[in-house]
């Protein structure tokens, strides 16, 4: 929740005339008024690049280098326009997409389709405690053995009893720059080891990084590629939590209520460039963080035959840094790894208790425009989420696994959530909002591309098999 006291006038959701404020002009000023993209990227340089990126590299080498700048920017695109129609109206993706006809009941299909995403999520994250567990394990075993169940057990409580205690206050600002440090520690830290790695006995290059670039999926990689298009840049889920936070930051608030003026869509437009700023600058870090893992993942692990299973992902990945600095770095990696699946969390916990309470204020359960009931329910979901996501990862112990599952079913929703930004973008958004002809082809684009995704993985999931 922003930093709100609860009542209507200061509150982000509450479009009012008093919270009306003048956009910024130019990257220099806008600096100041960017955010919630940083937490999109602590959610996104985690999991899926930690543990899936770097398992594809190390599956494919260098042969998909080009798909990981592909898939990371073509997905942009949907995203901003959900949020250029969140800053229009004032409203969460959730309560968009529940007036996309048909609707089952009071829900919408797409919350429809969104509960089964939530339920596979709850591997997803429960993999990514997991991971952070084995991480912290290794750095300070309990009881002698890493991956004894009595360390991982300890381990994990303490993880998710630790995030629930920091994020219970659920303050935007505290999300904000616990987002940012967790970035760029790992980042920092993981671009550099790979940009140092032509100095390293797995040296790569040019010619390793051009094979990369041919824009050719070899064969039998088409479901690694998938894999990869699916999990990496924004997903479903990050498409849909962006709304959220940008609302808490303030764009909606600071264009103000839609009163058809032309002052109004001069206000709009001035925070939906803020928003583009936020997004390009949030793709450039995780793009760039995406790329690293990749490289690691295909210079050092694929040579060798490792492939991250299991319990011992951890141990594996390790070797990235111990096969390249020597064993003394194996304590960096382990705290590294600590901060880019703790951002994850981070980032996980508090999002996803916002869209679970926007689903139950779809079903009439709360008052979504109610600040106090709203913050209430999303508390009440800060702590009953790691714990659930904590019971899932002792009881499948396989992060891994977990991860890839979530995927599979986020690049199914994330069909769904394409339908819903053409529809919300038809019938809702001012036409006076729209972005200009480059911005419609690439969101042409990335539809399209998305929709080939969501057909390809139902046809994985009914067992047939392309390529």
């Amino acid at each position: 929740m922003s930093e709100t006291t609860g009542v209507d006038r200061t509150d982000p959701y509450t479009l009012t005339p008093e919270g009306i404020k003048e956009p910024p002009v130019g990257w220099r000023a806008s600096f100041g008024y960017l955010g919630p993209g940083l937490i999109l990227s602590a959610s996104i340089v985690g999991s899926g690049e930690l543990i899936v990126t770097t398992t594809l590299g190390a599956q494919a080498g260098f042969a998909l280098l080009w798909l990981v700048v592909f898939s990371t920017f073509v997905k942009v695109a949907v995203q901003v326009e959900l949020a250029r129609w969140t800053i229009a109206t004032g409203q969460p993706a959730l309560t968009g997409y529940n007036r996309v006809p048909p609707r089952i009941g009071r829900l919408g299909w797409v919350n429809v389709l969104w509960m089964l995403l939530a339920l596979s999520k709850l591997l997803q994250v429960g993999g990514i405690i997991g991971g952070t567990a084995v991480a912290f394990s290794f750095l300070l075993p309990i009881g002698g053995d890493p991956l004894g169940f009595t360390s991982l057990l300890v381990w994990t409580s303490v993880l998710a009893l630790g995030s629930i205690a920091m994020l219970y206050s659920n303050r935007y600002s505290l999300i904000e720059r616990g987002a940012v440090v967790l970035v760029v520690v790992f980042t920092t830290v993981t671009v550099l080891i790979a940009l140092g790695l032509p100095l390293t006995p797995f040296a790569y290059g040019a010619g390793d990084v051009a094979s990369g670039l041919t824009f050719l999926i070899p064969a039998g990689a088409l479901g690694a590629a998938v894999a990869m298009f699916g999990i990496t840049g924004v997903g479903a889920d990050e498409i849909t939590f962006y709304t959220y936070w940008c609302i808490e930051k303030g764009y909606a608030r600071w264009a103000g209520p839609n009163d058809g003026s032309d002052a109004w869509v001069r206000r709009a437009n001035g925070w939906i460039r803020v928003m583009y700023k936020d997004a390009l600058v949030s793709w450039v870090i995780y793009t760039f963080g995406t790329l690293a893992f990749y490289l690691m993942g295909a210079a050092v692990l694929h040579p060798q035959g490792l492939v991250p299973e299991g319990n011992g992902m951890i141990t594996t990945l390790s070797r990235i840094y111990t096969d390249t600095l020597g064993e003394w770095a194996s304590v960096v990696f382990l705290i590294g790894a600590i901060a880019v699946l703790g951002s994850t969390m981070w980032a996980a916990i508090p999002s996803w208790s916002r869209m679970y309470v926007n689903l139950l204020a779809t079903l009439g359960v709360l008052d979504w425009q109610d600040p106090v009931a709203r913050l209430r329910w999303i508390r009440v979901f800060t702590v009953v989420l790691p714990l659930l996501w904590a019971v899932c990862y002792l009881t499948i112990q396989s992060p891994v696994i977990m991860v890839q599952i979530g995927g599979v079913m986020t690049g199914v929703f994330l069909v769904a959530a394409v339908i819903a930004v053409w529809y919300l973008r038809r019938v809702e958004t001012d036409p006076r909002l729209y972005g200009g002809r480059l911005f419609n082809v690439l969101l042409a684009v990335s539809s399209v591309a998305i929709g080939l995704l969501g057909v390809y993985s139902l046809l994985q999931a009914f067992g047939v098999e392309i390529g």
